[in-house]
Order: C-alpha cells, then structure tokens, then sequence
C-alpha cells in the first residue's frame, strides 16, 4: 500500500512540474508588449501588437508616405505600391530596384508571398482588411494614419518599428535647418508673400489647406495663406467650385496637374474670367508643380517641395530684378 502511495505521489509531482514549464513557456510566447527577443521588440500599432526583427532585411511599405519615410531612414523596401502613372523625380531613382505590388491601395497578397517580405508596414484603412492574410505571411504593423496632416507622425511611427529612431532625429535636423535656409533667404519678403496651391484633378479644383502636407511646410517656413486656405480642417484638403475660385487668389499660385483630363480641365479653367482676375495670373506668377510631390507625405517630398520654394521664391525672384535692373 504504501509503494502505491509513493508511485502516485511521484506521478502527481511530475504532472505538476510539468505543467508548471509548459506554463512558464507559454508565458515566453506570449511577450508583454513592453519586451520582446532577442531578435525583435513589441510594437504597438493601429492593428495590436507585432514583434518586429531588430534589423529587418526584406521590408514591404504599404503606401507611398511610408516608402518614402522607410527611404529618407536610410532603408530601401524591396517593394511597394504606388498612386501614380509617372514617378516623382525625388522618387524615380529609387524605384528603379523595388517592386511594384500594383497602384491599388491593396495588393496583390501572391506577389507579396513570393517576395518573402520578413516586415511589412502599411496604414490602417489599406491594410486592415487583408491584416489576417499578411500577418500570416510576415510580421505586420499598420499606422492610423489620419491623412497628409499626420504625415510628421507617421513618419515617426516607421523610424519607432525600423528602430531608426536616431536616424529620424537627423532627417528633422535637416529639414529644420532647410526651412531656416529657406526663410534667411526670403528676408522680409516672407511676411509680405500670400501663397497659394490649388490642384485640378478629376472634374474637380481641390486646395491643399493649413495642415495638409505642403501647407505645413509653407506653415513652417512662415509664408502667408488666402484666408480660405488658412485654416486647418480633417484630412487637409477641400474641394471648390468655380464660382468661389477666387478663393484661390494669391502673390504666387502653384498650380498641380494630374494626367490629360487634369490638364484639359486647367485650360477650361483659364477661360473663365475669375481666373484672369486671379493676381498671381495677372501677374504672371503662376507656377506649374509636381503632384506627386506636393502631397508626398514624407521627408523626402518635403525636400523636394522646399526646393520649389527655393526656385521660385528665390531664384526666380532674383532672376526678375536683374531683369527689371537692365530693362
């Protein structure tokens, strides 16, 4: 009787420790979100949490801002997609090397199996809908992007999970002292200049407004506003009629075409009378722009916007006077 009592106290202390190590390895599967491995780190996003790899080798961007952020830190996406027919000259170089998955907002989840990603970033309304399917092929993290008027934070947000987070101090480094070349350069002129940016697309004329990408780069640099356009609304971006295109009015226009109907419509446009009146047409102050570009959403895009600022703002200002000097 009591060998019996003995074996079955020995099995019953081997069921327990082993029930307390599959516990203990269970717990180390499931890691708080403040920890991870060795070989990644928990990061919270729009979606849940994901522990991403320390130094991702083959990274996927799910949108046009976060393979230009992925970029501007230094790491080049094997893949991604884009919105737009012809590339942006800031971006064409790089995309020579880095796969298209398509121009839809959603890609194709085959080519991105093939391709063996081992990180992919996208943005919460693209990525939610098919989050199950990728994140079984590879760790995935969605931002809740908020529009171009989040575009500094998602920025920040792609640095967070590539762990780049001193490479991100730099690239605002940068872009600050840009803006203060810029605003040295510009003198008094920037509290005089009222700048003003419309987009024709699609049958419509959308104005970029405080917060929207290029706004806030015209925000930072200090330049002034059409008082319709100097306001801060969700999303950044409004839509006009024709009747209220004096809204538009400004020093200097930069105007964004996007494709022949775009076009088409922009010299529609210019018939109408409301446009002649415009002073930056009277004036001949109206300057053609990348649309790509000028809703980029990322650091680069940003550079590349300054650089227009820098050519028409400045240089060409200087280019005016000397004309005005001889003439």
């Amino acid at each position: 009787m009591m060998n019996l009592l003995r074996l079955l106290r020995f099995i019953f202390l081997v069921i327990l420790a082993f029930g307390i190590v599959s516990a203990c390895s269970g717990r180390s599967v499931q890691l708080p979100s403040s920890s991870g491995t060795a070989d990644c780190r928990m990061i919270r996003h729009a979606l849940g949490e994901t522990c991403v790899p320390n130094q991702p080798q083959r990274v996927i961007a799910l949108s046009v801002p976060t393979l230009g952020d992925a970029l501007a830190l230094g790491v080049k996406p094997i893949a991604s997609i884009v919105y737009f027919d012809e590339p942006p000259a800031y971006l064409a170089e790089h995309l020579e090397s880095i796969e298209i998955l398509g121009k839809e907002e959603q890609p194709s989840l085959e080519k991105v199996l093939a391709l063996k990603p081992d990180l992919i970033i996208g943005i919460k309304y693209s990525t939610e809908a098919i989050y199950p399917q990728l994140s079984q092929i590879a760790p995935t993290v969605a931002d809740d992007w908020e529009g171009y008027p989040s575009w500094r934070e998602h920025f920040n947000f792609v640095a967070e999970v590539l762990g780049k987070t001193e490479e991100a101090e730099q690239v605002w480094e940068n872009y600050h002292q840009r803006i203060d070349s810029l605003k040295a350069a510009l003198g008094e002129r920037v509290q005089e200049l009222e700048i003003s940016f419309v987009h024709i697309c699609c049958g419509t004329i959308d104005v970029d407004l405080q917060n929207s990408f290029n706004g806030s780069i015209l925000a930072d640099v200090g330049v002034r506003r059409p008082s319709a356009q100097a306001v801060p609304i969700a999303g950044g971006i409004t839509s006009l009629s024709e009747e209220r295109l004096m809204d538009i009015d400004g020093d200097i226009l930069f105007v964004a075409t996007d494709g022949e109907e775009s076009t088409q419509k922009l010299e529609s446009l210019k018939q109408n009378p409301l446009w002649k009146n415009l002073r930056a047409v009277q004036q001949n102050q109206v300057y053609p722009v990348n649309y790509p570009t000028w809703r980029g959403g990322n650091p680069l895009a940003a550079d590349a916007v300054i650089d227009d600022l820098f050519r028409y703002l400045v240089n060409g200002a200087r280019i005016e006077s000397m004309i005005s000097v001889f003439f």
